[in-house]
């Protein structure tokens, strides 16, 4: 049965697409209305693609999933609305708890035993964080098996983190990676300061004395007003990273496991995830991939098939991902647009493979790739990536410059699994994560002055650990630049301008190119540049 998804929260909407349990198609509605965080309405353009990428139309979809801002709790015509947007009358129509929704594809796709999920974000359902523990027969929420109160909204560190972000003069829901990255440039001068007004209780609840959202607005504005913003980042980001630290060390323990599942908005926090793993004691670590509200709809539907099978079925039908690569895969058409698109050119191979002509150019040139599905959720993994020589740390200034962007992290490595533990201190905690780029890592002494680019002021970098057989295109060039230099890493940087979502079309792709964005555009078939 195809159980459609659909999340139309105020920003990140989206639609995802699953085969009864088989995730096959899932997007943001931003990749297609090009609006950043497009949200606050029924994504209509990602249901109408999630079903062109399965071959589908809207008379198929057995089953249809809600967030709660779609209205359907005060929908008194369930029929009304299948009508409205043209779906099979009578099907299942149902709406999902926004926390649940985020923590069940973190246990989803593992084969864990017992784990412990929690989740964190600025407050969606008007609930900041929620914590479950699951032991092979039963998940259990932490908080409502107590007294039965479920954390209230000014309890949300992800919504004071957001605050800074606007302090700042950056954008809520949208910058908060920004002060992740300056905060490694700063001391938390100030930390105490904020901290005094969130505790975190012996169950692991993180509490907070601010009466409503609009208190803790006005302190964090006060709070910051004035301060240098490395020292604002720093602190904030120490905030957080303690009082998160702190409860889900309890959480672990009451939930009577060593395995993490993390999702919701906080967790795009890479610096924090790497912390939770590395201090906690954890054996493995799995961050959702699409932890914002992106991923919602795809974990609403895995809300309905729990509901629909119960957890035995549910769990027997788990699988771990080999990748996301989940919007549509324009194939040949991307070639046939670009040699078509007055002022490019296909590049004369010379008897190379497409990954061998591109990894050649690598060394002086930016080159983008485009293939297979576009990525689900917000990271570029492959298939819309920008890729460079990550050797001269002036790369990020060219980078930064050609796509207008002023971020204050160095761009993320990729690097193939065969070298990754001699590049990166990962180790099993992190290496499940590490496959979607969701968590930083140490960089090892001997390759830190080799690959300055893709190191943090901190020792750092965030890498996306890739295997061949999800996408043999990718793979090959990271194969043939390494045989060419001895560097086994590349700079992996999304496919977009700033303030602009990641490319999703072969038009798009010629665009860029053609606006100088990149040097070259690599597909499966071919290599492409500008005419002149």
């Amino acid at each position: 049965m195809l159980i459609l998804g659909l999340n139309s929260t105020s920003y990140d909407a989206g639609a995802a697409l699953h085969d009864d349990y088989r995730l096959i198609a899932a997007i943001a509605e931003e990749r297609l209305t090009r609006r950043k965080g497009a949200g606050g309405q029924v994504p209509t353009k990602a249901v109408d693609e999630v079903l062109a990428v399965a071959g589908a139309d809207r008379r198929d979809i057995g089953a249809v999933v809600l967030d709660r801002r779609s209205g359907h709790e005060a929908t008194v015509d369930p029929a009304g609305f299948l009508a409205g947007y043209r779906l099979p009358p009578r099907i299942p129509i149902r709406c999902f708890d926004h926390h649940l929704a985020h923590a069940l594809p973190a246990l989803f796709h593992t084969d864990w035993d017992d784990a412990l999920l929690y989740t964190s974000d600025g407050g969606g359902d008007r609930v900041p964080y929620s914590a479950r523990g699951f032991r092979k027969d039963r998940i259990e929420d932490l908080f409502t098996a107590g007294d039965g109160s479920r954390p209230a909204r000014p309890e949300s560190l992800g919504l004071a983190y957001g605050y800074a972000t606007e302090a700042l003069g950056y954008r809520i829901n949208r910058h908060e990676g920004k002060l992740t990255g300056l905060a490694a440039y700063g001391a938390p001068e100030i930390a105490d300061d904020l901290a005094a007004h969130f505790q975190v209780t012996d169950d692991g609840r993180v509490l907070s004395d601010f009466p409503s959202d609009p208190a803790m607005r006005r302190f964090v504005l006060d709070w910051a007003a004035g301060k240098p913003p490395e020292v604002v980042a720093a602190s904030v980001q120490k905030v957080l990273e303690d009082k998160t630290l702190a409860a889900v060390a309890r959480l672990l323990d009451r939930a009577g496991s060593r395995n993490l599942g993390l999702s919701g908005g906080v967790f795009g926090n890479v610096r924090l995830n790497q912390l939770l793993a590395d201090r906690l004691g954890v054996a493995e670590t799995f961050i959702y991939p699409a932890m914002s509200d992106q991923g919602l709809a795809a974990g609403g539907i895995l809300q309905f098939l729990l509901q629909r099978d119960g957890l035995g079925i549910w769990l027997d039908r788990r699988y771990r991902l080999e990748h996301l690569y989940l919007g549509r895969d324009w194939g040949s058409e991307t070639d046939r647009v670009l040699a078509a698109t007055p002022g490019l050119r296909p590049l004369d191979l010379a008897g190379l493979s497409p990954a061998e002509a591109a990894a050649a150019r690598i060394a002086g040139e930016v080159v983008a790739i485009f293939t297979r599905g576009m990525e689900y959720g917000p990271r570029a993994l492959g298939a819309r990536s920008i890729l460079a020589a990550p050797t001269d740390a002036r790369i990020n200034q060219t980078l930064n410059a050609r796509l207008s962007r002023s971020d204050f992290m160095p761009f993320a490595p990729v690097v193939r699994d065969v070298d990754a533990d001699a590049v990166f201190d990962l180790g099993p905690a992190k290496a499940y994560a590490a496959r979607f780029m969701t968590i930083t890592c140490r960089v090892r002494d001997a390759w830190r002055a080799r690959i300055p680019a893709v190191v943090h002021v901190d020792g750092t970098a965030r890498p996306q650990v890739i295997r061949r057989a999800p996408n043999p295109l990718y793979y090959d060039i990271l194969s043939a630049y390494a045989a060419g230099t001895g560097i086994p890493v590349l700079i992996n940087t999304s496919f977009n301008a700033h303030e602009e979502p990641i490319i999703n079309t072969p038009a798009e792709c010629a665009r860029a190119l053609l606006d100088n964005r990149v040097d070259a555009v690599v597909t499966q078939r071919g290599l492409y540049a500008s005419a002149t």
